[in-house]
C-alpha cells in the first residue's frame, strides 16, 4: 500500500498456505530429511542421486489399489518399523508411496486457478509445499500443466550444482523496445519512489516549519546517489539520461529547499513541487545485461540460460474463475531467472536468491520455481519427481516430515530459533545426520569401487538420503524435547499431548498451512485479546464478484500465476520489492467501525491467526520482509496479541499466499457496495451451490 496511509490495500484471489503469529525468539534454521532413493517406483528412479518426491494434498487417507493394478504415490504401505524407544514410526527404507501426508493427484483438476497444493519431502521448498496447476490451453490441445514453488536460499547451491552455468559472462546491450510508462531503469532502482519520498518528507518538514532532520537528509543523498549513478554510467541510454535529467531536476529543487528552508513561506510557493514519474511513449532504447554465448553443458549437466525475469501470463474467466494459458506467454519482472531444459519436453524456470539483490530487483521473486511439462494431462506425479533433476528431493512428505516440517514452522512463527535449547537440539540434529552418514560411508565404502565420478556422485547423494531418514526420528524427538523446554512445557510428550499439538497440515483455497501450537493452547487469552476486534480487507467496487468467483482472495505474486490482471491492488509494484507481494493485507479495526462495502470481514480472527505464516505492523510498511528494500521492516511482529492492540489507522496483518473465502477462512461479513452487488454476489454463491459460509446462510453473511 502508499505511504500515505489513508489508501486501502486491494486484493483479489485466496489462497492458504504456511504463516503464523506469536513472538518468541528467532526463526530456526531448517534441517534437511530425504528417505532412500531405492524405494521409489521404478520409473521414478532417473539416478542413484535420488528422484524420490512427492507432494501434498488433502490430508485423508487413500484406499489400496486394486488386486494387480500399478501402486502409484497415493498408495498406502505395511506400517513402518517402529523406534524402540519412543515407539515414533521410522521412515528409514520406508517405501515413499505410502505414509504421505497428502497425496499427489495425478491429474490435476484443470482450469482450477488457485491449483492443488502438495507436501514435498526433505526441507528444500519453503513451507514443503509446492502447487500444482493445470491451465487450460486455448489451443485445444490439452492442458498445460505446471509445478510451482520457492526454494529455500540454503537449498540453491544443490540447484545450481545440476546446471551447466556461464553466469559471470555477461554483456551490455541496448536494445530497443515498446514502452509505455516508466523505463525499466527507473523501475529497477526505484528513482521515482526515492525522488517522491524525500520530496514528501522535505513537504512535511516545512510545512511545519519544522528543521530538516538527518533522515530527511539522508533520503535526499540517497536518492542523489542512485540518479547520479545513472547519469554516469556509461551505457546509459539517451532515453534513459532524459529519464534520470527529469528527477535530477526535481532533486535541485528539493536540495534548494533543504539548504535554505526558510527562504520562501510554505504557503507562499515554498512547497516542493509534486513529484510526477517519468513516463515514456513509445519506442525507447534501453539497457540490457544478457549472457555470453554458452557452451556445451557438461556430462550430467542441465543446459541453463540467464536471462530477465519473467512471469507466466496466464487468464482468468472473471465468471467462472477458470485459467487459461497458451504455455508460452509471459510478462516482464525486474530480475534475472535461469530457463532450464529438462530434456523430452520439460522444463523449468528459476529465479535465484544470488542474481536478483534485493536492495534493487523485486524481492518477492526470489527462490521462485517453475516446472513445465509437455503439453497434455497427467504429469502430477512427474512434475514431483522431475525435482530430482534438479538436485532437490521429489516425492512426497512422510508423517515423521511433517512433524519435522511443523516443529520448524513453530519454531519460526514463536521466534524460538534463539532460544539455547532449541539452537542447542538444531545443532545436534544435523551432526546427528552426518554421524549416520560417516556410518554409510565406513560399511558400504566397497559398493563405490570402480564407479566412476557422475556414479559417486549418485551414489553420495543415495547414502545422504538414506542417512537422513535413517535418524529422522531421532531428530524429530530431540528438537521436540528442547522445543517443550522452551515453550515451558514438561517434555516432549507433555507438548504432543497438549490441545493445540497437531503436526498436520491444512488444506485450505490452494495452499496447506500449519498450526501454531501456542494459539491453539492460549486460544481462550488470543481470543479475549480480539474481543470486539475484527479483521478487515478493503476490496475495489468491481472486483467483489470476480474475487468470489475464485474462491480465494490471494496474494499479488499468487494472482498473476492465477491469470488475474494487475492492478488489483493499491502498491502492487511496491510489493514486489518489499515482499509484500507474497501475502494479502487485512487491517484491525473495532467490529462496530468497519467501514462500508465492499469490504470482507473477520469477527472472529482467532481462527486465521492459528497459522505459521501470520506478521503485522502497527503501520503501513508495504508488508515489508526486504532488510534492504525502502521499507523499514522494523516493528514486525508475529504475536497475535500485540496485533489484536494495533491501533495506527493503517496497520497491516499480513497472510502468506492468501485466504480461502468459501471454506474454513470464510468472511464472517461480505459487505456489499450496494443492494444490486448484494444481487450479484448471492446469484454467484448459488450458482457454485454454495448456501453456507462459516456455519452460517449466506443471506446473512452477504450485506
Amino acid at each position: 500500500m502508499g505511504s500515505g496511509g489513508s489508501k486501502k490495500h486491494e486484493t483479489y484471489t485466496t489462497a492458504p498456505t504456511t504463516p503464523p503469529v506469536p513472538v518468541l525468539g528467532e526463526p530456526a534454521a531448517e534441517t534437511v530429511n530425504f528417505l532412500p532413493a531405492e524405494d521409489m517406483p521404478p520409473d521414478a528412479a532417473v539416478d542413484f542421486a535420488g528422484t524420490a518426491g512427492t507432494g501434498t494434498q488433502p490430508v485423508s487417507e487413500s484406499t489400496p489399489p486394486p488386486p494387480g493394478a500399478e501402486p502409484d504415490d497415493s498408495s498406502p504401505v505395511p506400517p513402518d518399523a517402529v523406534d524402540e524407544e519412543d515407539g515414533t514410526a521410522t521412515t528409514a527404507r520406508a517405501d515413499p508411496r505410502g505414509d504421505v501426508v497428502t497425496p499427489i493427484p495425478q491429474t490435476p483438476p484443470e482450469g482450477r486457478a488457485a491449483g492443488v497444493p502438495v507436501l514435498v519431502g526433505g526441507t528444500d521448498l519453503a513451507d514443503a509445499t509446492a502447487t500444482l496447476i493445470s491451465y487450460t490451453s486455448p489451443d485445444g490441445g490439452g492442458p498445460r500443466e505446471v509445478l510451482l514453488a520457492t526454494l529455500t536460499e540454503e537449498a540453491e547451491a544443490k540447484l545450481t550444482d545440476a546446471l551447466a552455468l556461464d553466469a559471470e559472462h555477461l554483456v551490455a546491450v541496448q536494445v530497443q523496445e515498446e514502452i509505455n510508462g516508466r523505463l525499466p531503469a527507473d523501475e529497477h532502482k526505484q528513482l521515482h519512489e526515492l525522488v517522491a519520498k524525500t520530496a514528501k518528507s522535505v513537504n512535511h518538514k516545512l510545512k511545519h516549519a519544522l528543521p530538516i532532520p538527518p533522515h530527511t537528509q539522508q533520503y535526499l543523498a540517497t536518492a542523489q546517489a542512485a540518479v547520479q549513478e545513472v547519469l554516469d554510467d556509461p551505457n546509459t541510454t539517451a532515453d534513459e539520461q532524459t529519464m534520470a535529467a527529469h528527477y535530477q531536476a526535481h532533486l535541485d529543487a528539493i536540495a534548494a529547499r533543504v539548504a535554505d528552508p526558510a527562504a520562501q513561506p510554505y504557503e507562499e510557493g515554498g512547497k516542493v513541487p509534486h513529484v510526477h514519474p517519468y513516463l515514456h511513449t513509445g519506442v525507447a532504447t534501453i539497457t540490457k545485461l544478457v549472457p555470453a554465448p554458452q557452451e556445451e553443458p557438461g556430462p550430467g549437466l542441465l543446459a541453463a540460460t540467464l536471462r530477465d525475469a519473467s512471469r507466466i501470463q496466464a487468464h482468468i474467466d472473471p465468471a467462472t474463475g477458470a485459467a487459461t494459458w497458451d504455455g508460452t506467454s509471459r510478462s516482464p519482472a525486474d530480475g534475472k531467472e535461469y530457463a532450464i531444459d529438462l530434456g523430452e519436453g520439460w522444463q523449468a524456470v528459476y529465479r535465484p536468491y544470488s542474481a536478483n539483490d534485493p536492495a534493487e530487483h523485486e524481492y518477492s521473486l526470489r527462490g521462485q520455481l517453475e516446472v513445465h511439462a509437455p503439453q497434455g494431462a497427467g504429469h502430477g506425479h512427474q512434475l514431483v519427481r522431475r525435482l530430482g533433476e534438479l538436485n532437490l528431493v521429489n516425492r512426497a512428505m512422510t508423517h515423521a516430515e511433517g512433524e519435522w516440517t511443523y516443529l520448524a514452522a513453530n519454531i519460526d512463527a514463536q521466534r524460538l530459533g534463539e532460544h539455547p535449547a532449541v539452537k542447542t537440539a538444531l545443532t545436534h540434529a544435523g551432526e546427528l545426520e552426518e554421524l549416520q552418514l560417516q556410518e554409510l560411508y565406513h560399511t558400504h565404502a566397497h559398493q563405490a569401487v570402480g564407479l566412476d565420478d557422475q556414479q559417486l556422485a549418485a551414489l553420495a547423494k543415495e547414502w545422504q538420503i538414506e542417512a537422513a531418514a535413517a535418524c529422522l526420528p531421532k531428530k524429530v524427538r530431540m528438537v521436540r524435547e528442547a522445543v517443550a523446554t522452551a515453550t515451558g512445557h514438561a517434555d516432549g510428550a507433555t507438548l504432543a499431548a497438549s490441545p493445540g499439538y497437531d503436526p498436520a497440515p491444512r488444506a485450505s483455497g490452494g495452499w496447506l498451512t500449519w498450526s501454531r501450537f501456542d494459539v491453539g493452547n492460549q486460544h481462550s487469552a488470543v481470543e479475549a485479546a480480539w474481543q470486539g476486534r475484527s479483521l478487515v480487507h478493503h476490496v475495489t467496487g468491481a472486483n467483489l464478484t470476480d474475487l468470489l468467483a475464485t474462491g480465494v482472495l490471494a496474494s499479488t505474486e499468487r494472482r498473476a500465476v492465477m491469470g488475474i490482471p494487475a492492478g488489483k491492488g493499491m502498491s502492487e509494484s511496491s510489493d514486489k520489492y518489499s515482499g509484500g507481494a507474497n501475502a494479502v493485507f487485512t487491517r484491525v479495526r473495532a467490529s462496530s467501525s468497519v467501514g462500508k462495502g465492499p469490504r470482507l470481514v473477520w469477527d472472529d480472527p482467532v481462527r486465521l491467526l492459528d497459522n505459521t505464516g501470520v506478521y503485522g505492523y502497527d503501520g503501513d510498511h508495504f508488508g515489508a520482509l526486504n532488510p534492504k528494500g525502502n521499507h523499514s521492516v522494523q516493528g514486525m511482529t508475529t504475536d497475535p496479541v500485540k496485533m489484536a492492540h494495533f491501533s495506527a489507522k493503517n496497520n497491516e496483518v499480513m497472510f502468506r499466499h492468501g485466504l480461502d473465502l468459501l471454506g474454513a477462512q470464510a468472511p464472517s461479513r461480505i459487505l456489499c457496495h450496494d443492494s444490486a452487488q448484494r444481487t450479484e454476489v448471492l446469484a454467484l454463491l448459488a450458482k457454485k451451490g454454495i448456501t453456507h459460509l462459516n456455519g452460517q446462510p449466506v443471506d446473512q453473511i452477504v450485506q
